[in-house]
């Protein structure tokens, strides 16, 4: 009777990530391809497919399509997805399906490095920026984790997130005073978390760690279940919890340092995509979570995106004020539903 529920289960589920691939398949390519059309020069349907088949059109289309929009789109659906699975690895290990890289640190604090080596100029190659924000993602993760260290409520870490990321981000205002007329206006999109200006250039840097970083995430998807037993029967299985812990935090630092590097700190996509992959198959199996999550992320900000292009055209609204906007009731909605839970 046991193995006909576990069928059955396994059936529904298999029937729902089915549905949502395909539900993702439709809304990635229906807000990528309106993303290529939408814009200065304005271009219809029938001169969008001869520029992406033969690029065939004006000098201005082609290139407004091709090395602008099209970039722009690679990485926002690259971001995405990193994004979400460094949420994924960042909620499994600490246990907190609240914890994000926006909420505990890690984002202000590789804005914060970003934001000195702008303002003071210093001579870094670009290529280079992740690894210095990876620096202070950690520095500001860490504060927040070991602050709240040996607790498991979420208000704790959101709390000392919020707490930290209000200093790192004050750290940020008062160096903005410091800088020119300039650093203040690049200074100014960059932190809002914007895919707008982006060309070939940033997604030629984010891409190895895309590469790398994705399929490296993906090797953890059994640790990650045996986290799901508890820290007990995890190390009675014979992993490593502490080791793991690490590595789970490190991996997901990486790629939210390397996306903050190319588009700012774009907020709550990281926590929601692991939210809304894990409502919609009922299930915490990151066999399915893992890579499901990747592309929620990945179309959640290429729509979003799409959103802040388009609404208040000519005008652009940074893209992470969008999904600050989607992030922050989804986020109130968590807590208050773990409270009921609780009572």
């Amino acid at each position: 009777m046991g193995e006909v529920v576990h069928s059955s289960r396994g059936t529904i589920r298999t029937s729902r990530a089915l549905v949502l691939i395909l539900l993702l398949v439709i809304t990635g390519t229906a807000s990528a391809l309106w993303a290529l059309k939408s814009g200065y020069p304005a271009v219809s349907w029938k001169e969008l497919w001869r520029v992406l088949l033969n690029r065939e059109g004006s000098d201005l289309a082609v290139t407004s399509i091709l090395e602008l929009r099209l970039p722009r789109i690679v990485l926002g659906f690259l971001s995405g997805a990193m994004l979400a699975i460094s949420g994924v690895l960042m909620q499994t290990g600490l246990r907190n399906p609240l914890a994000s890289p926006d909420l505990i640190g890690v984002s202000a604090g590789s804005s914060l490095i970003i934001a000195v080596i702008t303002v003071f100029h210093l001579p870094v190659a670009f290529n280079l920026y992740p690894l210095f924000g990876l620096v202070g993602g950690f520095t500001g993760g860490l504060i927040v984790i070991a602050s709240v260290y040996g607790r498991t409520d979420s208000t704790s870490i959101i709390l000392m997130g919020t707490a930290v990321t209000a200093m790192l981000n004050g750290m940020i205002v008062w160096l903005i005073t410091m800088g020119t007329q300039n650093d203040i206006n690049l200074l100014y999109t960059y932190l809002m978390g914007s895919l707008s200006g982006r060309h070939w250039n940033h997604v030629q840097y984010l891409l190895p760690w895309a590469v790398i970083g994705i399929p490296a995430a993906m090797l953890f998807i059994k640790p990650l279940n045996l986290l799901r037993l508890g820290d007990e029967q995890a190390e009675a299985l014979g992993q490593k919890v502490a080791r793991l812990r690490l590595l789970l935090l490190v991996a997901s630092g990486v790629m939210v340092s390397a996306v903050v590097a190319q588009c700012g700190p774009i907020g709550y996509i990281a926590l929601l995509g692991p939210y809304l992959t894990r409502a919609i198959l009922g299930t915490e199996d990151a066999r399915w979570i893992l890579p499901c999550s990747a592309a929620v992320g990945a179309v959640l900000l290429v729509t979003a995106d799409l959103f802040a292009k388009t609404v208040f055209i000519p005008r652009e609204v940074p893209v992470g004020l969008w999904t600050t906007m989607v992030g922050v009731p989804v986020l109130i909605l968590m807590l208050v539903m773990r409270g009921r839970r609780r009572n």
